[in-house]
């Protein structure tokens, strides 16, 4: 049997269109960090839910990514799959589901993300208790930091560990936390948590001022790109579109065009997975040569574009980038 069964098949099975396509892009992925470039990878979706975690948890501890952005909601539902997976439930019918039945699941407190359902109790109530605590210590001592800085120090203080529902190692969060990966999470207003937060402010109990912005999350990743973009430089995996992808890549353009540094480099590797319709006028969807008028890719740039669902060709890559 081969040391590295999945690698093989693919190789072997994964020869034409969206999937020898997905092979170039986990090889061209591999040559960059060879070549001591680091990666950003982009989470949109619902891939936390997806339990991305198995395959980006070994990413992170074999130091196959250098930085994560991601929405708020991945941020938080590797958390919750973590202290609560025993309580999700699977709904593989949710095609023929009625509103009455969608009605039914929201009394029974279970929140559907497409056949999987959230349990609000067990998710969202356990992960409020712990973060508030850490929220109002630092309101109380006029103390700032990052939505993924608070998430970190719930994770390193153990008070999680009662909650632990699946075997750690496959918590990409945990394993982020464990290394202080940086992270940016833009729009993170728009999770549960931040709603949450929200609800705080407006309670008086917590000062908006208390979490870091998105603006200083620009900010931050500008000083780390500038400090971090010589050499191979910084290559761009994305998987989905929106705000996790859209918000990070524009630091490029904004330090050469808006700061005036012309020796900027661009991102030196892109791929994105997408199932996103380019004619309908969507970002998400746009080919990646579109970034290059941007400002964002050089046209030497190693570009991919797998036209695939991210549930299923990014472990595949992850895995062939792991050798497994």
């Amino acid at each position: 049997m081969s040391a590295k069964p999945i690698s093989r098949f693919i190789e072997e099975n994964y020869l034409h269109f969206n999937a020898a396509c997905l092979v170039d892009a986990a090889k061209a992925y591999k040559a960059h960090l060879a070549a001591d470039g680091k990666m950003m990878i982009t989470l949109a979706g619902a891939m936390s839910t997806a339990e991305l975690g198995k395959t980006l948890a070994e990413m992170i501890r074999n130091d196959k990514v250098s930085i994560i952005s991601c929405t708020g909601a991945n941020l938080e539902e590797d958390i919750m799959n973590l202290v609560a997976h025993n309580h999700y439930r699977r709904v593989p019918h949710y095609r023929d589901l009625t509103p009455k039945d969608e009605w039914e699941l929201l009394e029974k407190g279970l929140n559907r993300v497409t056949d999987t359902c959230i349990p609000e109790e067990e998710a969202f109530r356990r992960l409020q208790g712990q973060i508030f605590k850490i929220w109002k210590d630092a309101d109380t001592k006029g103390e700032r930091y990052f939505p993924h800085q608070y998430m970190y120090k719930m994770l390193l203080s153990g008070v999680l560990e009662q909650y632990y529902e699946i075997d750690p190692k496959n918590s990409w969060m945990l394993a982020a936390a464990q290394k202080n990966l940086p992270i940016i999470v833009p729009g993170w207003e728009d999770s549960t948590m931040g709603n949450i937060f929200a609800s705080y402010c407006i309670k008086g109990e917590l000062k908006p001022s208390t979490m870091k912005s998105g603006i200083e999350y620009m900010t931050w990743l500008a000083d780390w790109y500038i400090k971090n973009s010589a050499g191979k430089g910084v290559g761009f995996f994305q998987i989905g579109g929106g705000i996790a992808g859209d918000f990070p890549i524009c630091v490029v353009p904004m330090l050469y065009q808006d700061m005036e540094m012309e020796t900027i480099p661009f991102w030196s590797y892109f791929c994105q997975i997408s199932d996103s319709t380019t004619s309908y006028g969507s970002y998400s969807g746009a080919v990646p040569n579109e970034k290059i008028t941007w400002g964002k890719l050089d046209i030497d740039t190693p570009k991919f574009i797998v036209e695939s669902d991210a549930t299923i060709v990014a472990p595949l890559i992850f895995a062939y980038i792991l050798d497994w």
